[in-house]
């Protein structure tokens, strides 16, 4: 029986077993994706279940092998990450992807360590603009861990460099093919300039941060296979919320 220490780790989700336990799916930082049943949590042991919550970092013990270990004990490592609105939204999605693409057992520690950084910055996020090019580099930096990183720097068929002034069209698994004619579909078009931006981590024009996030949903879309991301949707209502409510407040000036 395998027994783990003290693992720095994060809930990504938690539900329901039985009367009293719970089964969290965990990002550690040495073994990767894990399922853990902790046993016990919603009675004498509320004090812990108030720990096992997303966004807090964590040392967790447990064990067992298989797809469910059992958790030990729990420690909290820092501060949970204050997130609200939009933000507590977007660290929902940023969970869900993980659950979806990653495999369990399957380590990814420079990940680990980026999704951590990725949620210190979150935390400390002044500027609305600069979420969504946060939620950008995850995404990015996400693919490429699971082998399947996002080709920028040249075209598929030559192998030319990508030129910032001619336009590509985007083959999810593949790469950029040079658009000759003009006959695909506009969802999968992007400028050269807009590829290499993004390969720089250049997002502070708003055209190079739109066209990132087309083409992260682009390639996502397809690796994960038609399932549904729920804080998507909720991210993507929460906006045209929002956007409803400036234009009417627009009106009601004029």
């Amino acid at each position: 029986m395998a027994k783990v220490l003290l693992e720095p780790a994060y809930v990504l989700h938690q539900r329901p077993y039985r009367d009293s336990s719970l089964i969290l799916e965990v990002f550690s930082q040495t073994y990767g994706r894990v399922g853990l049943v902790a046993r016990g949590v919603k009675g004498k042991r509320k004090q812990r279940q108030a720990l096992l919550q997303p966004f807090m970092p964590l040392q967790l013990s447990w064990t067992g092998r298989g797809e469910l270990a059992t958790l030990t004990d729990a420690e909290a490592s820092a501060a949970a990450h204050r997130l609200i609105g939009p933000v507590l939204l977007s660290g929902f999605y940023i969970n869900e992807l993980l659950i979806h693409l990653l495999h369990r057992h399957d380590p990814h520690p420079d990940l680990f360590e980026y999704y951590r950084y990725t949620f210190t910055q979150l935390d400390r996020l002044n500027q609305p603009q600069q979420l969504q090019r946060y939620l950008r580099l995850f995404e990015k930096k996400l693919l490429q861990e699971i082998g399947y990183g996002l080709v920028l720097g040249s075209e598929l068929e030559q192998g030319e460099p990508i030129d910032p002034n001619r336009v590509y069209r985007y083959q999810p698994g593949q790469g950029p093919m040079l658009v000759i004619r003009d006959d695909a579909s506009q969802a999968l078009l992007f400028k050269g300039s807009s590829l290499l931006a993004f390969a720089e981590e250049d997002l502070g024009h708003p055209q190079f941060l739109r066209d990132a996030r087309r083409l992260t949903r682009l390639v996502l879309d397809h690796y994960l296979g038609g399932k549904k991301l729920h804080s998507r949707q909720l991210l993507i209502d929460l906006q045209r919320t929002t956007e409803a409510a400036v234009l009417n407040r627009k009106q009601e000036m004029e």
